[in-house]
C-alpha cells in the first residue's frame, strides 16, 4: 500500500490543478468557476522517485452538512482522516481568508501532518499572500504554482520526511544531515554544442548521449544516474541531467526547439546544482549571461565550465575576461565559481564534481537564529541603516526561514524606505561572513504590523 496524500482547500485554489500535475494527466476536470469537483479522486505518483497515492477533494465550505456542499466537505474530511498527509492550499494572489483561517483551525485540531502550499505564487503580486499565511500556524508555506509546476523539488522536500519515516525522520537537523548523502542532482546548460552530452559521455565512460557537430542534437532532458568516487575513495552518487542547447529566444522558430528549451529549464529546477558550459573557443556570448541569469533567478546554485580549454591559446587573459565579465554581468552573486576542463580528454572533470558539491552543501545550509543576530548586530554597528529624511529606519532581526536556496526575513520598520544598496550590503554580509559564498541568497522585508489594527 503507498501513502495516501489529499489535497484539501476552499473552492477554486487550484487543487484539482496541482492532482493534474502530480499524476501527469488531466483526470481531474478544472475549470475557472470553483465547485468542479465533488467526489474525491484519487491517482498514484512518482515525485522524483518519491511513490504515493494522491486524493482530490472537494472545496471545503461552510454550510449545512445535509447540503450538497456540506456533504462535500464530510467527504473532505474524512479523506483528511485517512490519509497520511493533507495538503493544504491556500490562493496566495487572494491572500488568507477567513474560510482559510477555519480550514487551518481544524486541521491543527486533527493529528494529521499538514504541508501548507500557497499556490499561484508566481510573481510578485503573491508575495504579501505568501507572507500572510505564516500566520496559519502551519509551519512555512511552499509558495507554488500548479499551472506552471514551480515549486514541486520544494514539495518532494516538505513530503520525504513525512512519507520515507524510516529512512528520514522528521527532526530537521537529521533531514539536512542526511542530504550530504542523497544524490547530487546536477543539471548541465549552455548553448548549442558547447559539449555537454560529450562530458557527460566521459563522465559515464560510455556513449550514454548521442553527440555530433551538429548543433542541437539534444532535444529532451535525459537524466542518468552515476556514481563518482571522490579523492578520498568514497562512492558518491550523482544524478546527471543533460538538457537540450539554449539559443537566443529570437533564433527559436522551430515548436519542436521551443518545447525543447521549455524543458531544459524545468530541469533547472529538479536540479540542485546547475553547471553553465561555456565553449572556451568561442568565448563568453550574452546567451550565456542569460541562462545563468535565469539559473540564479530560479534559485540554483551555479558553476561556470569552460569547456574544451585543452585546444585553447592565451588562456591566462582568456580566463581573467570571462571572470571580469561574468562579474559585471552576474552583480547579484559574486564569486561563481569558474572551472577550467575538457570534456574530451577527461582534464578537470574531478575537481569540477568535487567543487559542485561544496556548492550545494553551501546552497542547503542553515545558520542558527543565534548566530545569525549575532551578525545582523555586529553589521548594524558597522553601517548604520539610512534616514531619509530625517526618519529612522528600524531593523529589528532577522531569521532564516527557508534552505536551498537559503532565504532570509529581514524584520522592521519603515523597510518601504530601505536603500537597495543597504539590502546588497546585508546580502553581501551574510554571503562572506556567514559561509554561503557564491549561492543565490534571498532577503525578503518584512514589516511588523498590528494583527488587530483592522478588527
Amino acid at each position: 500500500m503507498l501513502p495516501t496524500v489529499a489535497i484539501v482547500g476552499r473552492p477554486n485554489v487550484g487543487k484539482s490543478t496541482l492532482f493534474n500535475r502530480l499524476v501527469g494527466k488531466k483526470l481531474a476536470l478544472v475549470d475557472d468557476q470553483p465547485g468542479v469537483t465533488r467526489d474525491r479522486r484519487e491517482g498514484e505518483v512518482s515525485l522524483l522517485g518519491l511513490d504515493f497515492t494522491i486524493v482530490d477533494t472537494a472545496g471545503y465550505e461552510d454550510e449545512d452538512a445535509n447540503s450538497l456542499p456540506g456533504r462535500m466537505r464530510m467527504q473532505t474530511q474524512a479523506a483528511v482522516e485517512d490519509c497520511d498527509v493533507a495538503l493544504f492550499m491556500i490562493d496566495a494572489r487572494a491572500g488568507v481568508t477567513p474560510l482559510d483561517e477555519e480550514i487551518a483551525r481544524w486541521l491543527r485540531a486533527n493529528d494529521t501532518p499538514v504541508v501548507l502550499m500557497a499556490n499561484k505564487a508566481e510573481g510578485k503580486a503573491a508575495d504579501d499572500g505568501v507572507m500572510e499565511s505564516f500566520a496559519l500556524g502551519l509551519g512555512e508555506p511552499i509558495p507554488f504554482s500548479a499551472e506552471h509546476g514551480q515549486g514541486l523539488a520544494d514539495l518532494f522536500q516538505a513530503l520525504l520526511p513525512l512519507l520515507d519515516r524510516e529512512e528520514f525522520q522528521a527532526d530537521e537537523k537529521e533531514f539536512y544531515e542526511d542530504e550530504e548523502s542523497a544524490p547530487l542532482k546536477l543539471a548541465i546548460v549552455g548553448r548549442p554544442n558547447a559539449g555537454k552530452s560529450t562530458l557527460i559521455n566521459k563522465f559515464l565512460g560510455e556513449n550514454r548521449l548521442l553527440t555530433g557537430p551538429e548543433a542541437g542534437i539534444t532535444r529532451d532532458s535525459i537524466a542518468v544516474d552515476w556514481m563518482w568516487t571522490d579523492r578520498e575513495g568514497l562512492d558518491r552518487p550523482v544524478r546527471l541531467i543533460d538538457t537540450a542547447g539554449m539559443r537566443k529566444r529570437a533564433k527559436v522558430q522551430e515548436k519542436l526547439e521551443k518545447l525543447a528549451v521549455s524543458d531544459g529549464l524545468n530541469a533547472v529546477n529538479f536540479a540542485e546544482v546547475v553547471v553553465l558550459m561555456i565553449d572556451s573557443t568561442r568565448g563568453l556570448e550574452a546567451q550565456d549571461l542569460r541562462i545563468a541569469d535565469k539559473v540564479l533567478e530560479e534559485g540554483r546554485a551555479l558553476v561556470v565550465a569552460l569547456n574544451k580549454w585543452d585546444t585553447v591559446e592565451h588562456g591566462s587573459a582568456l580566463y581573467q575576461g570571462i571572470k571580469q565579465a561574468l562579474s559585471d554581468g552576474l552583480a547579484q552573486v559574486r564569486g561563481v565559481p569558474i572551472m577550467t576542463i575538457s570534456g574530451a580528454t577527461g582534464k578537470g572533470l574531478d575537481d569540477l564534481i568535487q567543487v559542485a558539491f561544496e556548492t550545494r552543501t553551501a546552497w542547503s545550509k542553515r545558520v542558527s537564529t543565534g548566530i545569525l543576530n549575532r551578525w545582523f548586530e555586529t553589521a548594524l554597528e558597522a553601517n548604520p541603516p539610512p534616514a531619509p529624511g530625517g526618519k529612522r529606519i528600524k531593523l529589528r532581526y532577522i531569521t532564516q526561514n527557508k534552505t536551498r536556496p537559503p532565504t532570509f526575513v529581514l524584520f522592521g520598520t519603515r523597510l518601504d524606505d530601505l536603500p537597495e544598496s543597504y539590502r546588497r550590503y546585508l546580502v553581501n554580509g551574510i554571503r562572506k561572513e556567514l559561509g554561503f559564498g557564491a549561492v543565490p541568497v534571498r532577503l525578503t522585508l518584512r514589516s511588523q504590523k498590528n494583527p488587530y489594527a483592522t478588527k
